[in-house]
């Protein structure tokens, strides 16, 4: 899967065998803004375009337009908690944070990225 960014915001390249297109949507954030295009270079301009309109509509309406999560999070936990989730990762033969990746996203029940 290819990733293209713009201003902090980020799509996803799907192509749609059915229709034919390339087809985006912003990701991270709740609002929903979708895009197409039949090339490469159509697709980047209407990412680009669908990009400032959000912003800009956001503007219009007096709302602050969301801001993708930036993928760090900082997390606060007891001693005993983290003690655990070490050797909990350690068993895995994980990393904390490749572990505390896959348990969030498993919580959160999504598959671990």
């Amino acid at each position: 899967m290819s990733i293209m960014t713009y201003k902090g915001y980020a799509t996803a390249v799907e192509y749609d065998a059915r229709d034919n297109v390339l087809v985006g949507r912003l990701m991270g954030i709740r609002d929903i803004v979708a895009f197409h295009g039949e090339t490469v270079a159509e697709f980047e301009k209407m990412f680009h375009e669908s990009v400032d309109g959000y912003i800009e509509s956001c503007t219009r309406f007096g709302k602050d337009p969301e801001k993708p999560a930036s993928g760090r999070l900082m997390l606060r936990v007891s001693p005993a908690v983290h003690c655990a989730a070490l050797a909990a990762s350690r068993a895995s033969g994980e990393s904390l944070n490749q572990w505390a990746a896959k348990a969030i996203a498993s919580a959160a029940g999504l598959a671990a990225a």
